[in-house]
C-alpha cells in the first residue's frame, strides 16, 4: 500500500482488509489514510481524535471514510465538523458590533460556539438521542439539527482550524494580507481571533487524544478548491472568484501557522498535492 510504505509500516495486511472494504469510489488515497487513521486509534485507545486541514482539503470525505473504516475495526465513530458549531448569523453580528466588523463573517477563531461543540462531543459518549447542530452555508446560518444515537467509542471532531495555536504578539504586529491592512489596521481583529485560540480553542483541543493534519501544499489550492466547492451550491448562493479570495484571507493568518507548526506536533501529517493525492506522510514522535 503506497501510504503504508509512506508511514513505514512493514506489514499491511490488516489495513489492507479496511481498505478493501470501503467505498470503492472514493479517492484511494483517501481510503488509505481512513484505514490508517482507524487502526492507529483503535491500537492506541483514542476515545476523541481530530482531522484538521485548510479548506477544500477533503475532510468531509475524509470523515464518512473513517466512520465507515472504524466500523471495520470494530470501533463506533462519529464525526462532528467544527463548522456546524458556528455562531449564528444574528450572534455573529452581535459580536461585529461589538468586537470587530470581520467577525460578521463565519470561520475565525470566535465564531464557533464551542461550549456547544464540547457539551454535544461529551453527549455522543452516552447511550440515546443526540441533537447535532448543522450549518447551511448556503444560508450562512443555523439549520434544523440531526439527530445521533449514541452511544460511540469514539467521537472525531473535523475542521479547518482543528489543533491552530496562537502566534505571538509580535508576529500579529504586521499584517499578511489586505484584508488585515485595510480593514484591520489596528490589529484588534486578529489579536480578538488569536487570543480565543490561546483559551477557549486550546481548551478543546487539549481533550483530543490524537491529531490527523491534511497540509494544504499552498494558499493558492485553498482558493481553487474553495472555488470547486462553490460549484456544488446552488447557483443564487455561490460566491465568486473574488469573493473567495477575500473570504480566504479571513483564515490566511492561522492557515499559515498551522502549516508551520502543525506537523511538528500532531500524530500525523498527509501533506497533499495539487491534485489532492497525498504526496507525503509524516508520524511524530508521539505518533
Amino acid at each position: 500500500m503506497k501510504l503504508a510504505e509512506m508511514a513505514g509500516i512493514e506489514d499491511a495486511s490488516s489495513l489492507r482488509a479496511v481498505v478493501s472494504a470501503l467505498d470503492p469510489e472514493a479517492p484511494a488515497d483517501y481510503r488509505e489514510v481512513a484505514g490508517l487513521l482507524a487502526l492507529d486509534w483503535k491500537e492506541k485507545g483514542c476515545r476523541r481524535a481530530g482531522i484538521a486541514g485548510g479548506q477544500g482539503a477533503g475532510k468531509s470525505t475524509l470523515g464518512r471514510l473513517i466512520e465507515a473504516a472504524c466500523r471495520e475495526v470494530g470501533l463506533r465513530a462519529c464525526v462532528v465538523g467544527i463548522d456546524d458549531f458556528y455562531l449564528t448569523r444574528a450572534e455573529r453580528r452581535t459580536l461585529a458590533e461589538g468586537i470587530h466588523p470581520l467577525f460578521e463573517t463565519r470561520g475565525p477563531p470566535g465564531t464557533h460556539d464551542l461550549a456547544l461543540c464540547e457539551s454535544v462531543m461529551a453527549s455522543l459518549f452516552e447511550a440515546g438521542a443526540v441533537a447535532c447542530p448543522q450549518f447551511d452555508k448556503g444560508r450562512d446560518d443555523r439549520a434544523e439539527p440531526t439527530t445521533r444515537s449514541g452511544p460511540y467509542d469514539l467521537v472525531v471532531l473535523e475542521g479547518w482550524c482543528v489543533g491552530a495555536t496562537p502566534e505571538s504578539r509580535k508576529a500579529l504586529a504586521t499584517p499578511i494580507n489586505v484584508l488585515e491592512s485595510e480593514e484591520d489596521p489596528t490589529g484588534d481583529f486578529r489579536r480578538y481571533a488569536n487570543d480565543r485560540l490561546r483559551h477557549e480553542y486550546r481548551a478543546l483541543y487539549a481533550q483530543l487524544d490524537s491529531i490527523a493534519f491534511l497540509a494544504v501544499p499552498s494558499l493558492d489550492a485553498v482558493r481553487r478548491w474553495r472555488l470547486q466547492q462553490e460549484e456544488a451550491r446552488p447557483e443564487s448562493q455561490r460566491l465568486d472568484g473574488s469573493a473567495i479570495a477575500r473570504f480566504v484571507q479571513h483564515y490566511e493568518r492561522v492557515t499559515l501557522e498551522m502549516l508551520r507548526r502543525l506537523p511538528q506536533e500532531v500524530d500525523w501529517t498527509f501533506r497533499l498535492a495539487e491534485d489532492h493525492s497525498v504526496a507525503a506522510v509524516e508520524r511524530s514522535v508521539k505518533g
